[in-house]
C-alpha cells in the first residue's frame, strides 16, 4: 500500500490537466458542424491530430507540475508562485474550448490563447529554478500554443462576417 501511495501524487498531477481536455471534448464534438462551416487555413492539421497532441502536452505539463511540487517539498511558500501560475494558465487553457467552440467567440478565444501563452511562459520561468526538467516539459506546449494562436488568429481574420466573433 505504501508503494501505491508514493505514486499517487505523480499520477494525480499527471492526469489532472487531461480533465479539462476530457471536459471540453463533448463541446468540440457538438460544435464540429459549426467549425467545419468556417473558412479554415489550408495549413491547419487534420482534426484527428488535436486530441492526441493535447493529450501528450497535458500529460507532460501535468508531470512537470508534479516535479515542481515534489522538488518544492509539497504545497508551501516555495511552490506557491510556480504552482499558482500553473493553475492560472491551466484555467485559461480549459476556458478556451467553451469560449471558442461553445460560444463561437473566435476573437475572445484568441485573447484567451494569448493570455494562456503568456501565463505558460511565466510558469516555465517560475519552474526553471525549481526543476529544469519540468520547465523543459513546458516548451512543446508553448510552441503548440503559439501555433494554436496563429491558427485562431487566421480563423478570426477570415471569418469576421460570421456571428459571435468577438
Amino acid at each position: 500500500m505504501e508503494v501505491l501511495s508514493s505514486w499517487a501524487p505523480a499520477v494525480g498531477f499527471t492526469i489532472l490537466p487531461n480533465i479539462g481536455g476530457l471536459w471540453g471534448a463533448p463541446i468540440v464534438r457538438r460544435e464540429m458542424a459549426w467549425y467545419r462551416s468556417l473558412k479554415l487555413p489550408s495549413w491547419r492539421p487534420p482534426n484527428w491530430v488535436f486530441g492526441p497532441v493535447w493529450g501528450i502536452l497535458y500529460t507532460a505539463m501535468g508531470y512537470g507540475s508534479y516535479l515542481v511540487w515534489k522538488e518544492s517539498g509539497g504545497f508551501n511558500e516555495r511552490s506557491f508562485v510556480p504552482l499558482g501560475l500553473y493553475a492560472g494558465q491551466l484555467a485559461l487553457n480549459w476556458s478556451w474550448t467553451p469560449i471558442f467552440f461553445g460560444q463561437h467567440r473566435i476573437g475572445l478565444g484568441l485573447v484567451i490563447l494569448l493570455l494562456t501563452t503568456g501565463a505558460a511562459i511565466a510558469t516555465t520561468v517560475a519552474w526553471y529554478p525549481v526543476s529544469k526538467t519540468a520547465a523543459c516539459l513546458m516548451i512543446p506546449y508553448i510552441g503548440w500554443l503559439a501555433f494554436a494562436s496563429l491558427l485562431n488568429y487566421c480563423i478570426w481574420k477570415d471569418n469576421r462576417d460570421k456571428k459571435h466573433q468577438g
